[in-house]
């Protein structure tokens, strides 16, 4: 995410605890929250995908999801 999104961001969060929110604003925040989630979970999706369980025999295997566990978008949309 870009510096200035963050930026954005924490000056909302800041204006938040010294005043109310307008509208426009409120709509703002919740944009690039939703954003910043979006972007967040993507890298944390694709350091798991890069992971490796290291038995105590020295094998390697990939780290697979649990059944029932969230999956993305991208596999939601691909399910019969």
């Amino acid at each position: 995410m870009e510096n200035s999104k963050l930026d954005r961001i924490n000056e909302l969060a800041r204006l938040a605890k010294e005043r109310a929110l307008t509208a426009e604003e409120l709509s703002e925040r919740d944009t690039l929250r939703k954003e910043y989630i979006a972007e967040w979970r993507r890298g944390a999706e694709q350091v798991l995908e890069n992971t490796y369980i290291v038995s105590p025999d020295g094998t390697k295997r990939k780290l697979e999801r649990t059944p029932g566990s969230t999956t993305s978008k991208q596999e939601k949309e691909n399910e019969p």
